[in-house]
């Protein structure tokens, strides 16, 4: 009884640690001039992060006007390659500011400076700031054109609104409700039971077990301490699209065990998602389970549990009744409730994998014959058993190294040092560390010194060091239609360190060009004149400095 009166007090503490986000929803207007649809939600769950704004559909095609949410000023622009490919940053009195990804362009002012920068530094990709006079905006402005740049699998505009003094992510949805129908509630398609390991076993196994809802019916036997979690989706009225769940609470025998709200992110707790998610069932299936548990090393401020981060004790033989209830940004809830019975059975000792150990809470330096790799503290979520071996011959290059804790992730970038045993090209440029799974390669930079490669990775797996002595590949695209088009296009490929630079040059000048999904496209098309002969070089290097040089003639 006392400890059931400790669980709702704490119950209690946990309801009033999170608190729905209270705005005022006339602050923004609408981006766009026609009604929202959203095609993703804040806080989605994704491949080592969270989905960290709203992607607004622009009607399936790109060129949309884009309109200043609220007054301000344009505080920074980025282009890149992949990611938000170009976006806008407008900074408002409130102290958010408002980004807008993957746009084709953006307001004329802002426009002919970044492209003066562009020719000036003979750069596609550029981050820019800017002082508060400098482009100021009012709400409704004209402030950029949507697009599909980037790492977009759509034309779409990404919107976030981002705290202005910390860069955290905040939820955009509760500005825009208003603009928005939901009466659709969360979906769940299956539970999963998991055993600590050493404490606790599930249908009479020390492995997880996953139920389909539908299966929820009939009771699962558990024993010891066990965790669950919850594969679920959202969805909204009037497209098919499916969003992630905005909060998630774990109740057992009606006293609440877990919560999660996704409504604020900082950008150092991005990748703490692959603690909070089932990161083994993700690697294997892409199937997202969100574990209702709080690993030790996980830092996520979203997630609150009591003093047991989530894990329950099943120590007697009788039901424990399980309630999920979830719930989406505008209200719309739904519950699935299941019985957990005990059933007393033998819980068999742990034993780790491998022949080290990874502690989540004390920085863990890995040493063999020609290897140094650091895991710093936090860097793991919890306790993991790391294999260590050495493979390959004593005449290459240098070994493998093979670094396997099973589809366990890393929290982000580590230092890893392999010595060099051979060197059979002189030019210590042309050598880089090379991640190995079977026949797949994957480059992971490098530098050279004092006899050793160093650099940072962030996944465990096999790595070696390889020498790149081979130039990048230019084919043109579409050379015929060139004349008509000007649409001028090159293949860009490098198969071992991978695309470092490029520049192309029209008569002489420098051209901008974009490289979008492998390939080089004109930024500026009436750069090329009709009715005159050109001549195009194409310079392209890799990351070991081997460079490629083409000359094409139109």
């Amino acid at each position: 009884m006392i400890r059931k009166m400790i669980g709702l007090v704490l119950s209690l503490v946990m309801g009033t640690g999170i608190q729905a986000q209270q705005v005022d929803e006339n602050i923004f207007r609408s981006p766009f001039d026609f009604p929202l649809l959203l095609s993703a939600n804040f806080g989605e769950l994704r491949p080592n992060h969270f989905h960290n704004g709203l992607d607004i559909k622009t009607q399936g095609v790109t060129g949309k006007p884009i309109r200043c949410i609220a007054d301000g000023y344009v505080s920074r622009v980025m282009v890149l390659h992949g990611g938000y490919g170009q976006a806008i940053f407008v900074t408002h009195p409130n102290g958010l500011t408002s980004v807008y990804g993957h746009v084709v362009s953006f307001a004329p002012e802002v426009q002919k400076y970044v492209r003066a920068y562009q020719y000036e530094h003979q750069t596609f990709t550029c981050d820019l700031n800017f002082e508060p006079g400098q482009f100021p905006m009012k709400q409704g402005q004209l402030l950029a054109l949507s697009g599909n740049e980037g790492a977009s699998a759509g034309p779409h505009l990404h919107l976030e609104l981002r705290k202005t003094d910390t860069g955290e992510y905040i939820d955009p949805m509760p500005y825009f409700k208003s603009m928005l129908k939901d009466t659709k509630a969360p979906v769940a398609s299956l539970v999963g039971f998991y055993p600590v390991p050493g404490e606790g076993g599930v249908a009479g196994s020390v492995r997880k077990k996953l139920v389909g809802v539908q299966a929820l019916k009939q009771k699962v036997a558990a024993w010891g301490k066990i965790y669950t979690g919850i594969s679920a989706r959202d969805y909204m009225d009037g497209t098919s699209n499916f969003y992630g769940v905005h909060s998630v609470t774990l109740f057992v025998d009606s006293v609440q065990v877990f919560r999660s709200v996704t409504d604020k992110v900082a950008p150092e707790e991005n990748r703490m998602i692959n603690g909070f998610t089932d990161y083994d069932e993700l690697r294997r299936t892409k199937r997202l389970i969100m574990r209702s548990y709080i690993a030790p090393g996980n830092r996520l401020r979203i997630l609150q549990a009591d003093t047991a981060r989530g894990v329950v004790l099943i120590d007697e033989e009788r039901d424990y009744r399980f309630r999920y209830v979830l719930e989406d940004n505008f209200g719309n809830k739904r519950t699935y409730s299941f019985v957990v019975q005990g059933k007393k059975e033998n819980i068999p000792a742990y034993q780790h994998k491998g022949n080290r150990m990874l502690y989540w809470n004390r920085t863990n330096v890995i040493q063999a014959p020609g290897l140094e790799f650091v895991v710093p503290k936090y860097y793991v979520y919890e306790d993991t058993g790391l294999s260590v071996s050495v493979e390959g011959d004593s005449t290459g290059i240098a070994f493998d190294y093979v670094l396997d804790a099973g589809n366990t992730p890393l929290q982000s970038y580590c230092p890893l040092s392999i010595g060099i045993r051979h060197l059979p090209v002189a030019d210590t440029t042309k050598y880089y560390v090379v991640q190995k799974v079977g026949r797949w390669r994957a480059p992971a930079g490098g530098t050279f010194e004092n006899g050793w490669m160093k650099t940072r990775v962030r996944e465990f797996a096999t790595y070696s060091v390889a020498v790149d002595t081979i130039a990048p590949r230019i084919i043109p695209v579409g050379q015929s239609g060139w004349r008509a088009s000007r649409n001028v296009r090159f293949k860009i490929s490098d198969s071992e360190s991978g695309i470092g630079t490029y520049k192309v040059f029209v008569d002489g000048e420098f051209v901008l060009f974009g490289l979008k999904k492998g390939i080089l496209v004109i930024q500026d098309p009436e750069k090329i004149k009709k009715g005159v002969p050109h001549k195009v070089e194409v310079v392209v290097t890799d990351n070991c400095k081997n460079e490629t040089r083409k000359l094409f003639h139109f």
